[in-house]
């Protein structure tokens, strides 16, 4: 017999938390000496942002998988699992492979997933739709950070 869903549900959300802060490295060399937009959120605002983020998405896909069944509960748990594989993504292409302007793109598609996961949830339970959104909200603040920091350290 499987775990409960918010078990299955929770410890994939905790992998993807725990693939992204292995990742990440704000005091690397690297990272310091790129140049960032005034209005980015110093370092120690991140893990207070995402750590409720990613309480709320695990609520999100337990409460969504809990009230679908069949081809839509399939449907969803695929698009959920390939959400988490960009989040998780994003974080090694950005820090890891040290390529801003890849990640952009990732970023891009991630947020397309999210867009889709939402609309999923959203019909499914409205309250798991209401979680999503501001995991989907920060993701596209995040987007637009990742770009200014691709454009401001363009090379001419």
């Amino acid at each position: 017999m499987l775990p409960p869903t918010w078990i299955r549900t929770g410890a994939a959300v905790v992998a993807t938390a725990a693939v992204g802060a292995a990742a990440t490295d704000p005091s690397s060399r690297w990272y310091r000496r790129l140049r960032k937009p005034r209005w980015q959120p110093p370092p120690q605002a991140f893990p207070l942002v995402w750590t409720p983020l990613y309480a709320l998405l695990a609520v999100a896909g337990t409460r969504t998988l809990d009230r679908s069944s069949g081809a839509e509960r399939a449907a969803f748990a695929r698009a959920y699992a390939l959400n988490l594989a960009l989040n998780a993504g994003w974080t090694a292409l950005f820090f890891r492979a040290r390529r801003p302007a890849a990640a952009l793109a990732e970023i891009a598609a991630l947020n397309v997933s999210n867009a889709l996961v939402l609309r999923r949830a959203a019909r499914t339970d409205r309250v798991a739709g209401a979680a999503l959104a501001p995991y989907a909200a920060w993701t596209l603040f995040a987007t637009a950070l990742n770009g200014a920091i691709v454009r401001l350290n363009r090379t001419r």
